[in-house]
């Protein structure tokens, strides 16, 4: 309880910036990142000290590797390995390398160096996601290659985590080599434990899980999984962040990704904003006087290798060459990673305070002129290229994006609207809470998930506002309730079409936002009176007016006929 009043005043300047930070669209990382910096030991004012504070903030990189682990799995991974990830792939190498031998020439320890270019070769997803979506350029082609681009860089700082450790156990360069090997062979060590864990044991454990439906029993198991993986690899001599993203990784080849990712996202978001927490009480102002040439030249550094790297290479693949710049510039930012690396290698011994306090205040920088970049990447691709300039780019979509639906339920009335859509070829995924119905549709040979369509976190994993229509079958009242009036707040912009039991029920969810909501016991009433019609000769074109009609108003002229009856 000593440090009950610390923890409070964390919680309340971290409150007052975030929500401030969201007011102003400015990512909310760096709103984390001042309160370390308010709250840390080289400002004035109070300062918070809390024992326990690095070891919880440490998982912060823990879950973002998970949650990065869940959507790149091997099968995802082996569908980029050509474009992708051969581009970010060469992005991170050719920066790395780049930085490292300027920093070398420039009077560096070659490990040292080699610090400075891993972590000026990141990128902030966070920062192009907002401002991409901001601008409305989260669907052009610069903007879907630069968004893939920071993304898989994300990926390719789990090998970082694994040699920077290794770095600082050993700095002798006869002994570098071995280390690094032996940290190698750990890793393969690592990766297949957790891959033939996966394979057998996790899930195995998920089907269990869900059948008790308890959202509450499958975050406990999703904890149990991520901080296991973690704990074996941190018992090999690698970094808890790798075995979190081999666990993800495994997951993300499973029907439970979505849900998992949902059911983690909290405590992901916290620890994250903690970690940057931490970040953040590194930096000192007061030091950034004497360094504030060497700050600037580092993001300058940054800006212009990757802008330039990244636009040479989609050059090379034949891209035009605005849409080539504005990746580029997308790029050009510093990313969280960087921050992470550095604070790592600090922890490690591996650089000074001074070279780490340079690195720490040339991301930031980095940042914040990155970010103006990508607000202006129209204006200063143009006169990169030295070409006219064009209209506004139109959003390219992914193929038939615009026709997604997503199912709440594969009960009997969502498995027929499944096969209406696969029928007529319109790209759909279904989710339900039921594990042996999901089993089922996965053997139908649909795209079947377990989820909870109710759950306002699944909604927001599955990026539901990019879908075109969706269906609410789910025979629970409460839960279609709940699903439709979250999606009202999430996506207005998205129709939804619901099941209800009975017309009071379908009453309430058209209240809450529902397009249409079919009372099943009336349409199926309606639809045994249709065949009436049809075999009495009546024309097919009068039943569907009269059909129509009824539900035009309603049901009244039905409900009307069967209340004057005693």
């Amino acid at each position: 309880m000593e440090h009950l009043a610390q923890i409070l005043l964390l919680l309340a300047v971290a409150i007052s910036v975030v929500v401030s930070f969201q007011r102003l669209r400015v990512p909310t990382s760096l709103g984390y990142l001042l309160v370390g910096v308010i709250l840390g030991p080289h400002t004035m004012g109070p300062t918070v000290s809390v024992p326990e504070f690095a070891t919880l903030a440490e998982f912060g990189v823990v879950f973002l590797l998970f949650t990065i682990g869940l959507n790149f799995s091997l099968p995802t991974i082996r569908s980029m390995r050509h474009q992708i990830l051969g581009l970010g792939t060469g992005q991170v190498l050719l920066t790395t390398c780049l930085v490292g031998a300027i920093a070398w020439l420039a009077g560096l320890p070659a490990v040292a160096a080699f610090i400075f270019g891993a972590a000026f070769a990141q990128s902030s997803t966070s920062i192009i996601a907002s401002l991409l979506a901001e601008q409305g350029e989260e669907n052009t082609r610069h903007g879907r290659l630069g968004l893939a681009l920071s993304v898989f860089q994300d990926v390719t700082a789990v090998p970082f985590l694994v040699v920077i450790p290794a770095l600082g156990a050993s700095l002798a360069p006869g002994s570098l080599a071995g280390t690094l090997g032996l940290a190698l062979a750990k890793a393969v060590t690592a990766f297949g434990l957790v891959f033939f864990a996966g394979r057998w044991l996790l899930r195995p454990l998920f089907h269990l899980v869900t059948r008790h439906r308890s959202l509450e029993i499958l975050t406990l198991a999703v904890l149990l999984v991520v901080l296991l993986a973690a704990w074996i690899t941190n018992s090999l001599g690698l970094s808890l962040a790798f075995g979190s993203f081999l666990a993800g990784m495994m997951l993300g080849e499973t029907e439970f990704r979505h849900q998992v990712e949902s059911s983690i996202r909290p405590f992901r978001d916290v620890l994250m904003g903690l970690f940057f927490i931490g970040i953040g009480m590194r930096f000192d102002p007061a030091a950034i006087l004497p360094i504030w040439h060497w700050a600037v030249l580092g993001a300058l550094l940054i800006l212009a290798s990757k802008t330039l790297l990244v636009t040479a290479m989609v050059r090379m693949i034949g891209t035009e060459s605005q849409v080539a710049w504005r990746t580029g510039l997308l790029l050009g930012v510093g990313g969280e990673f960087g921050l992470a690396l550095a604070a790592i290698a600090l922890d490690n011994g591996i650089i000074s305070q001074g070279l780490g306090q340079i690195a720490i205040a040339s991301v930031l920088l980095s940042m914040a002129g990155g970010a103006v970049a990508i607000r202006f990447n129209r204006g200063l691709a143009v006169r990169m290229s030295k070409e006219r300039p064009r209209g506004a780019e139109p959003p390219e979509l992914p193929a038939d994006s615009d026709r997604q639906v997503i199912i709440g339920g594969y009960g009997r009335v969502g498995h027929t609207i499944a096969v209406l859509l696969d029928f007529n070829q319109v790209p759909f995924v279904v989710f339900d809470t039921d594990p042996r119905r999901v089993a089922q549709g996965m053997a139908d040979g649909f795209k079947v998930a377990f989820g909870d369509i109710s759950d306002p976190g699944l909604l927001s994993a599955v990026h539901v506002e990019r879908a075109a229509l969706v269906v609410i079958t789910v025979d629970r009242p409460q839960a279609a309730l709940a699903a439709v009036s979250h999606l009202r707040a999430m996506c207005p912009q998205v129709p939804v079409v619901a099941r209800a039991k009975d017309l009071e029920s379908s009453r309430i969810l058209l209240k809450a936002g529902a397009v249409h909501a079919y009372p099943e016991t009336i349409e199926a009433s309606l639809r045994l009176g249709a065949v009436a019609l049809q075999i009495l000769k009546v024309p097919t074109q009068d039943i569907d007016r009269v059909l129509q009609g009824v539900r035009d108003w309603d049901y009244r002229p039905v409900l009307e006929e069967g209340e004057k009856k005693p």
